[in-house]
């Protein structure tokens, strides 16, 4: 059960939580958002995951701007999911707000047409990340694909990301190395798209199917 694991919380700290929506805006995420969204190339009527949703307000977006698509967020931080419903409620949207981990998803095989993993994936230990790859995978319909966005660190970019989150978790998140794992858990097409630098280092862009 979600209650017998540890995770690191969206914002880092329980305490942080009330700041993070502020954060993530003022510091440029929000057009990272959008162009994750632009790559999917979503279609009407597509079942989408928001892996890693923290407080929701990705989820949203997708919503906001696809209406007539299905869209599903997981995370496993209760006080981060109630953030989001509360969110969507206030929009007017409807999104179902499910509580899990990336590495064990509740869904059945081929459920989605696209899985959205935005700034979630340094979050995870080296064995989560293959895992939840693994499982992102198990879950994407036959000629779905994974759209990811997450910091990439190079010995120039990832100071502020390093003081905010433990260096173990982002050692990974290094060019190639991503490609090299979603390759491993079973993609045959997994490329970098485009990239974007923020004050917190470079942002890559990928797509996985």
């Amino acid at each position: 059960m979600p209650s017998e694991r540890t995770f690191m919380p969206a914002a880092g700290r329980d305490v942080f939580l009330p700041l993070y929506d502020p954060f993530m805006s003022l510091f440029g995420f929000r057009k990272i958002q959008q162009v994750l969204v632009d790559q999917a190339g979503l279609q009407p009527n597509h079942r989408v995951l928001d892996v890693g949703c923290g407080t929701g307000t990705f989820a949203v977006l997708i919503k906001r701007l696809h209406p007539d698509i299905d869209v599903v967020a997981l995370d496993p931080d209760s006080k981060a999911l109630a953030r989001g419903e509360r969110k969507a409620k206030k929009a007017g949207t409807s999104i179902q707000f499910d509580r899990g981990f990336s590495d064990a998803l509740p869904y059945d095989a081929g459920t989605f047409d696209r899985v959205f993993s935005s700034m979630m994936f340094h979050h995870l230990r080296k064995s989560e990340k293959e895992t939840t790859l693994r499982e992102v995978r198990r879950v994407l319909k036959p000629g779905g694909r994974l759209e990811f966005v997450d910091f990439v660190i190079s010995n120039r970019h990832g100071l502020l990301a390093r003081m905010l989150h433990p260096q173990q978790f982002l050692a990974d998140n290094a060019d190639a190395r991503l490609v090299e794992m979603m390759t491993r858990a079973g993609f045959t097409l997994a490329r970098q798209v485009n990239y974007r630098d923020t004050v917190f280092g470079r942002t890559g862009f990928y797509q996985a199917a």
